[in-house]
C-alpha cells in the first residue's frame, strides 16, 4: 500500500478580478483573474481505502456528497477509469464564504493528491478538465503559482512572478450573499472591468506600491451591496497606517491589505481581532512550494 500523500495548500486572493457581461456556452461569465497563493492552508490527506470516504474537521454544514472534494474524487475517478477507493481527509483553516477559495482549494488539493496516488501528473489534461468542472477556481488549486486566468476564471494564460508581500486578512461579522447572489447582483448593473495590464506590469516591477495601487475588483460592489460590512471593512483597512492598497477579494467577504512590513500586517490583524472581526496576518506567496 502507498504512503498517505499529504498536501499543505493556501488560500488565494484576487489581486485582479474582471467580470465581463457576456457569457459563455456553459451560460459561465467571461471572467479575467489575477490570482497569487497566500499563506494560510488546509491541509488534506489523501490514502488508499476500501471506498470512498471524505471527511472535515471542523465539519461541514453540508453532507460530505455535496463537497467539492467529493464531486471532484469521483469525477477524477470517473476520468481516469479507478474505482474512488480513498480517505480523504481535510483540516480546514481558510474560511468559507470570504472570497479565499476555501472549497476550491480543498478540491484542487484532493485532486493533486489522488492523481498523485493513482499515478498521473497533476496537470493532465484529465485533471485540469475535471478541475474546470467542479469549479472555476479549482485549477489553480492544482498546482497553486501567481496566475492570469482567462475564460470563466478557470483558463491559465501565463504564470506570473511575483514578490512576497505582507498581508492583513480582514472578514467582516456578517454573512454575504453566495458566489451566485453576487454574480445576479453584478448583472443588475455591473460595470465594465478596468484593463489588467497595469497590474501584470507592476507585479513584473516587484514595486509593492504600484502592485497596490493596480488593486480592481468589478464584483467587489456586489459583494458590498450584499453584505454592507464588508465594504466598511475595506474602507477601514485602506485607512491604516502602512496599508498600501486594500480590496475585497473575489465575491466577499473577505478584505485584504497589502502592508508595508510584516510588523504593519500583524498590527492590522490585531487591531482588526480587537473590533470583533476575524483576521489573519500573513504574505502572499510566489509558489506552491512555499506553504504554511
Amino acid at each position: 500500500m502507498r504512503r498517505p500523500v499529504t498536501v499543505e495548500v493556501p488560500c488565494k486572493v484576487n489581486l485582479y478580478l474582471g467580470v465581463h457581461a457576456e457569457r459563455d456556452a456553459r451560460g459561465y461569465h467571461r471572467v479575467d483573474s489575477l490570482m497569487v497563493p497566500v499563506a494560510l492552508c488546509d491541509t488534506v490527506v489523501v490514502e488508499e481505502a476500501p471506498e470512498l470516504a471524505v471527511s472535515f474537521l471542523p465539519a461541514l454544514s453540508i453532507p460530505v456528497e455535496k463537497s467539492g472534494v467529493w464531486r471532484a474524487s469521483t469525477m477524477l475517478a470517473e476520468a481516469l477509469g479507478q474505482e474512488p477507493r480513498a480517505r480523504v481527509s481535510v483540516t480546514r483553516r481558510i474560511p468559507g464564504s470570504a472570497g479565499l477559495g476555501s472549497s476550491s482549494a480543498d478540491a484542487g488539493a484532493a485532486l493533486a493528491a489522488l492523481a498523485g496516488v493513482w499515478g498521473v501528473d497533476p496537470l493532465d489534461e484529465r485533471v485540469v478538465s475535471v478541475a474546470r468542472r467542479v469549479g472555476a477556481d479549482v485549477a489553480f488549486f492544482l498546482d497553486p503559482m501567481p496566475g492570469f486566468y482567462v475564460g470563466a476564471g478557470d483558463v491559465l494564460e501565463r504564470t506570473l512572478v511575483a514578490p512576497e508581500l505582507p498581508v492583513a486578512l480582514v472578514m467582516p461579522r456578517a454573512e454575504g450573499g453566495s458566489t451566485p447572489e453576487a454574480y445576479a447582483e453584478f448583472d443588475r448593473g455591473g460595470r465594465t472591468p478596468d484593463d489588467p495590464s497595469p497590474l501584470i506590469a507592476a507585479l513584473a516591477s516587484g514595486d509593492p506600491r504600484a502592485i497596490a495601487a493596480g488593486l480592481r475588483n468589478n464584483l467587489a460592489p456586489a459583494a458590498v451591496a450584499l453584505c454592507p460590512e464588508a465594504g466598511e471593512v475595506e474602507r477601514w483597512l485602506r485607512a491604516r497606517p502602512g496599508v498600501l492598497g486594500a480590496q475585497v477579494t473575489g465575491s466577499g467577504t473577505c478584505s485584504f491589505a497589502i502592508c508595508e512590513s510584516a510588523s504593519v500586517a500583524d498590527a492590522v490583524a490585531a487591531e482588526a481581532a480587537s473590533r470583533g472581526w476575524k483576521s489573519w496576518s500573513t504574505k502572499t506567496l510566489g509558489s506552491a512550494t512555499e506553504v504554511c
